[in-house]
């Protein structure tokens, strides 16, 4: 009997090892899982475990969808957190082997860049040389070689010495021009990367925020213990009271009175369907041009000729009101348009450098607008569109952002796109430009996270 207890231990403890050992526990994760922990030379395996991440992404929005339409209840809102913490988590999974992908790949193009600037210095030198000795031979006169003591066979051994060098110089240059091609492909192709990285450096940030949340959230579902249904419907009407006071919320809006938040976003899901541009991106535009200067967006222009004008507060004289030439008759066919009076209509006053005239909530220039109007109208369904009117503006800008690349999505094309939004140049322009697109994208993953998702 003792020997029998014996082997029945030793079977246990010789389990226990199997099952608690770290390559027990590695089998015990998925592929998906595994990925972080694959070696970015195995691009194979890599892209097996990404496309793993991809089919458990797949299959838990499945899930979710199917749950959605269910009756709401306790245990179908459990379910539907479970699905986001697991897509969530795939996401997180799937974005580090692309940034482990990525990171390699920007290794071998430095390496490159590297390897051609070293040959492009070293022709640089040998071009350089070469000068040197056509230079030397340059300043000999014809007469002083046919009087020097050398004889005709190593006038004409200069003669070839000379073509030689010029070919060989010719030959270095074109290697020049060929290498300083490819170092640009490769300096493009390395930037391009860079930015693929900071797109799902981006993302992987943003889906641990989503399992943290929803985390939390499932947590506080999980400790009702007693009287689940009443709880949940006390928590569910919480969270209604809660998304009626985000909508109802002052959404202030340059020049314009202010409108609920709810409405502005509406404005911009409906641009968002026609554009392909965020709601949470362009909502955090308006946020920022809305929070800049107190005197910007109130001046009055007074002169047609100059373009000066005044402050609508302070009655200070402003000679850079309106550009002329460019937006003071755009700007006078806007407002005979609409019945405005052009001296009575609030514009931007101009700033410490260029001039001021911007209009409405977007702050387009006149000029900009009338080049937008068409666009506008056929995406609303307008006759006439006006640049103070609050959803004009949203499609307005919209469309303007689309064009600037913001209709890809990810990180770098938002945050470059509310850069030549501000400044007519992407965010490496300047630390002041960079400074105004890091301040858009922070806005908008706030209004993402504490609003949009709340709704």
């Amino acid at each position: 009997m003792k020997k029998q207890n014996f082997l029945f231990l030793l079977f246990i403890l010789l389990l226990s090892a199997v099952l608690l050992s770290p390559r027990a526990f590695l089998r015990a994760q998925s592929a998906c899982e595994r990925g972080a922990l694959i070696s970015p030379n195995d691009k194979a395996a890599l892209q097996i475990a990404l496309d793993e991440c991809n089919k458990e992404i797949t299959a838990q929005d499945q899930l979710l969808q199917g749950k959605q339409q269910e009756r709401v209840s306790y245990e179908r809102d459990v379910s539907i957190l479970g699905a986001q913490i697991k897509k969530a988590q795939a996401s997180i999974n799937a974005r580090n082997i692309i940034i482990g992908r990525l990171k390699e790949n920007i290794t071998e193009k430095t390496q490159v860049i590297e390897v051609l600037s070293d040959k492009i210095s070293r022709e640089k030198d040998s071009v350089a040389q070469l000068l040197r000795k056509i230079n030397e031979i340059d300043q000999a006169s014809m007469a002083e070689v046919v009087l020097s003591k050398k004889n005709l066979s190593d006038f004409f051994l200069d003669i070839d010495s000379f073509n030689s060098i010029k070919d060989s110089l010719r030959e270095s240059l074109i290697s020049i021009g060929k290498d300083k091609e490819q170092t640009e492909t490769e300096r493009a192709a390395l930037e391009e990367t860079q930015r693929k990285e900071a797109d799902a450096r981006a993302e992987l940030e943003a889906q641990k925020r989503v399992v943290q949340k929803n985390e939390k959230e499932k947590a506080q579902l999980l400790s009702i213990t007693k009287n689940k249904e009443k709880e949940y419907q006390k928590i569910l009407s919480e969270k209604k009271a809660l998304s009626a006071k985000i909508r109802a919320a002052l959404f202030e809006l340059r020049d314009s009175d202010g409108i609920q938040f709810g409405q502005a976003y509406e404005y911009a899901l409906e641009s968002y369907r026609k554009t392909g541009v965020r709601p949470a991106f362009l909502l955090a535009i308006f946020s920022q041009e809305t929070s800049f200067g107190k005197n910007v967006g109130s001046c009055y222009l007074r002169d047609t000729t100059t373009g000066a004008g005044v402050g609508m507060n302070t009655g200070k004289n402003f000679a850079k009101v309106m550009k002329p030439g460019r937006d003071i008759e755009p700007f006078l066919s806007i407002t005979s348009a609409l019945g405005r009076d052009p001296f009575n209509t609030r514009v931007s006053c101009p700033q410490e450098v260029g001039y001021g005239g911007a209009m409405g909530p977007a702050q387009f220039i006149p000029s900009t607008w009338v080049g937008m109007q068409r666009s506008v109208s056929n995406m609303l369904g307008k006759a006439q569109v006006d640049p103070w009117n609050a959803e004009d503006a949203f499609m307005a800008a919209s469309i303007y952002l689309r064009d600037l690349g913001a209709g890809k999505g990810g990180y770098s094309a938002e945050r470059d796109a509310a850069c030549r939004y501000f400044s007519g140049s992407r965010c490496s322009a300047s630390s002041f430009v960079a400074n105004y697109g890091n301040s858009v994208i922070a806005k908008a993953t706030s209004i993402q996270e504490n609003q949009i998702d709340k709704l």
